[in-house]
């Protein structure tokens, strides 16, 4: 007499139902249906007969690179930034100090929306959620004596992205590192934003040819550089499910591949420079089999869509941060097993990078004793587990390559109701990808609140008697007298004639519409206009998006 299961079903986060075993040709698995079409998977014009392959080999189900983690260790880049940028520069040494293999730089909500700190707008938003950056003397400081032509930066900038990375560009080069010589990641992805995070200036058109502008500059000068992040991360985090994840980040992809082709730009000039960044939460086979499965689609939109010939270009390489949105502010000290899992995820998913939340995030910018404990969380992993030892060391599994096909088969539906609707763009515009988030993100609440989904520390296994006992970090007032007091140093200091010039060209040339914006965002930064004055500039250019109320 078999016993009774606990729960009445057992789903994925997805809703993906889950049997009770798996094995060999198990009716579930897609794969084993004769009357599902599934994608070809081609290298040039040979058929794949292995959709699994092996590591390194076409589809890349298993991994780009056939040494996996024996060959290099996933880069460990901790996401940093809060108050001046001292008080980031110096986190940022000591973070490379203790091991730290790159750097990853969080934003200021007025640095985020492009406004100056003395703005109105950006009261009370001071280095409160990233640094403050608001011209080139900022970021100068940030960066100083950090080896910035030995390590990658990774920078979470969107709406200004090009502005900001125009001030990284010249700071470089003024420390005597020549741009073509920089290595990193520029977010940049702008159509995230209108689906998720929120965090736009202009409106889908403009800001798609901003990201354009800067893919078609980064082919031509800056040949290490990534100049988008596409990034399935703050899909996730506004509710999606792991496979809506998968799908629209795959989708804002294809979109950011056309525009560039109708730019005139060669797809395998570009391609190989395209990064994703995805979120990796709680549901640890799901994850799992979501980048799996990603690197196959990517794999294949790039072969059989986009014409890839060089085989490089068909790579999907991904930046992988552990679920923000997963961290309770009950009972913290449980989000560091949270994170280790999440973290394993990611690195049994052949992530090429990785961010470990730290433990107090759901209160605060991490302390510095915070930030460290979640680097340990990484180095633990990949010097004490063994799971660097053998890449893929879960391919072959029944269930994860199960759960991998379905969750390809479910992402492939989506692309294909978003191509019916006339691309990310128009699927953008007509609410697509906002409603299905928020209906995701309504399940799980009600999921929550039924009792069908713990959490422990809040709704299971909670402590009526808590009391926060952790250190949080301060953004002192003085940080933000030493960021203005530059920011006034600044425009007065600087050449007033070689400013007036530069912001007239951007004027000029953002009025035209047909030229890239890089050249006079470098020239305006060079003069130390600052981040406000550049996207006043391009406000009263383009206007301000105000999302429709029917989204």
């Amino acid at each position: 007499m078999s016993q009774p299961e606990r729960k009445p079903r057992f789903i994925t986060q997805s809703g993906v139902p889950i049997g009770r075993a798996y094995g060999p040709n198990d009716p579930t698995d897609p794969a084993n249906d004769p009357d599902l079409a599934r994608p070809r998977y081609r290298s040039g014009s040979a058929s794949l007969s292995d959709p699994i392959g092996e590591p390194g080999e076409a589809p890349f189900t298993r991994g780009i690179h056939p040494t996996g983690y024996r060959g290099r260790l996933w880069t460990m880049r901790m996401f940093a930034g809060f108050g001046a940028a001292e008080d980031t520069n110096a986190r940022f040494h000591r973070l490379i100090a203790e091991g730290g293999t790159g750097l990853s730089i969080a934003y200021d909500m007025p640095t985020l929306y492009g406004y100056d700190h003395d703005d109105p707008h950006a009261a009370g938003e001071f280095g409160t959620c990233g640094v403050a950056v608001s011209s080139l003397a900022d970021m100068e400081i940030l960066l100083a004596g950090l080896p910035v032509g030995e390590i990658s930066t990774s920078m979470t900038i969107n709406s200004p992205a090009a502005m900001i990375w125009a001030m990284y560009i010249v700071a470089a080069e003024k420390a005597g590192v020549p741009r073509a010589e920089l290595s990193g990641t520029l977010q940049n992805d702008i159509l995230k934003e209108f689906i998720a995070q929120k965090e736009y200036i202009f409106p889908p058109a403009p800001s798609l040819k901003l990201v354009t502008d800067t893919v078609e500059f980064g082919t031509r000068e800056m040949p290490r550089w990534n100049t988008i992040s596409i990034s399935g991360y703050h899909i996730r985090e506004a509710g999606s499910t792991a496979v809506q994840e998968l799908a629209f980040t795959l989708a804002d992809g294809i979109a950011y591949v056309e525009d560039a082709l109708a730019r005139g730009l060669r797809f395998d000039d570009f391609a190989p420079r395209l990064s994703f960044f995805f979120n990796s939460h709680n549901d640890f086979f799901e994850e799992i089999a979501k980048f799996r499965a990603a690197r196959r689609m990517w794999f294949t939109l790039c072969t059989e869509r986009f014409g890839a010939e060089n085989e490089r270009s068909s790579w999907l390489r991904f930046h992988t941060q552990t679920a923000g949105v997963s961290l309770t502010a009950q009972q913290p000290l449980n989000n560091l097993t949270r994170v280790a899992i999440q973290a394993l995820a990611g690195i049994l998913g052949g992530t090429q990078s990785l961010h470990t939340d730290a433990y107090d995030e759901a209160w605060a910018v991490p302390s510095e004793a915070a930030a460290l404990l979640a680097l340990r969380q990484q180095q633990v992993l990949a010097e004490e587990s063994g799971v660097a030892n053998t890449v893929d060391p879960l391919g072959g599994s029944w269930f994860v390559e199960t759960l991998t096909n379905r969750t390809e088969q479910a992402a492939w539906e989506y692309i294909r109701r978003i191509d019916d609707l006339g691309g990310m763009v128009r699927a953008i515009e007509a609410g697509f990808p906002q409603a299905e988030i928020a209906d995701a993100a309504y399940a799980h609440n009600r999921a929550v609140e039924e009792g069908e989904q713990q959490i422990v520390g809040v709704t299971a296994f909670a402590d009526p008697n808590e009391t926060l006992s952790i250190p949080l970090l301060e953004i002192t007032p003085e940080m933000e007298r030493r960021h203005l007091a530059r920011l006034v140093e600044t425009r007065a200091s600087r050449d007033a004639d070689a400013h007036a010039a530069a912001m007239t060209r951007l004027t000029e040339e953002a009025r035209r519409g047909d030229t890239n914006l890089m050249p006079a965002i470098l020239e305006a930064t060079a003069a130390y206009s600052t981040i406000g004055e550049m996207c006043g500039i391009l406000r009263e250019v383009y206007g301000e998006y105000r999302e429709p109320l029917s989204v």
